[in-house]
């Protein structure tokens, strides 16, 4: 997982060219404000991935506790199981034991035969019931790891729900700086030129969403390429209400 720095980095190398206004059109925006804005582009990117890591983290929690549960059901049916029969071996043992003793039966033979079965039921009793220990033996590591994934399924639903509060209140703040920067963008646009407007936008979306850059010296602030002596004399002479376009990149120069 990235860091909050790591992020930050990350974003500086992906957008070296952040935007802000001058005259209605976008151009660099000045190394203050381009930091505080990659600072908040970088939280909201770190609030998202925390946030995605504690959901990853909940599911794996919730799915180990699901397995355990699963397990613990199994265990417990096999419990009921074995129990409803010792209790069915019990019940018949005890009708045999009241024929054997109640005096209804006088054939030696006969009686012999109630105290076969009288035996081989206690033997099976004896046999269920050992293998009901064995099943409680299982059981009581599996219901303390119910337990402890059941604490670990809470804590990370809390972690959870904090970065999601986090992401929510970041983006939040992100939304209404935009709505804020669209209104003033659509201000500063309105005496612009419909015919420069259009080239505008269409310089800016197919130049990585600026169209519009500040000559400064012999450089131009979108692509960061020089432009030869001549292209910068023609373009300091240009009367008030034109405008020229980088060489290179085809960016609206402005000065």
């Amino acid at each position: 997982m990235a860091t909050l720095s790591e992020i930050r980095a990350a974003l500086a190398l992906a957008h070296p060219t952040l935007t802000g206004r001058a005259e209605g059109l976008d151009v660099i925006l000045p190394d203050e404000e381009r930091a505080t804005l990659l600072d908040e582009w970088a939280q909201a990117a770190y609030d998202k991935q925390q946030a995605e890591a504690a959901a990853a983290a909940l599911a794996d929690a919730e799915a180990a506790l699901a397995a355990e549960s699963a397990t613990r059901d199994d265990l417990a049916r096999q419990q009921k199981r074995i129990d409803d029969e010792v209790e069915s071996f019990k019940a018949k043992r005890q009708g045999f034991d009241q024929k054997l003793y109640g005096g209804t039966v006088s054939n030696p033979r006969e009686l012999q035969d109630l105290q076969d079965e009288i035996d081989a039921l206690g033997r099976r009793i004896t046999q269920l019931e050992d293998e009901e220990l064995e099943v409680m033996e299982q059981v009581e590591p599996v219901e303390a790891k119910v337990a402890e994934l059941t604490a670990t399924v809470d804590q990370r639903r809390a972690v959870l729900a904090d970065a999601e509060t986090r992401l929510t209140v970041a983006e939040a703040e992100l939304a209404a700086e935009v709505e804020a920067e669209e209104a003033v963008r659509a201000e500063a646009a309105t005496p612009v030129p419909a015919e420069l407007l259009a080239e505008y936008e269409r310089l800016r979306a197919g130049r990585g969403g600026i169209g519009v850059a500040k000559l400064t010296g012999t450089q131009c602030g979108g692509c960061h390429l020089g432009l030869s002596a001549v292209e910068v004399a023609a373009f300091r002479k240009l009367p008030d209400g034109e405008y020229g376009h980088c060489e290179e990149c085809g960016r609206i120069l402005v000065p």
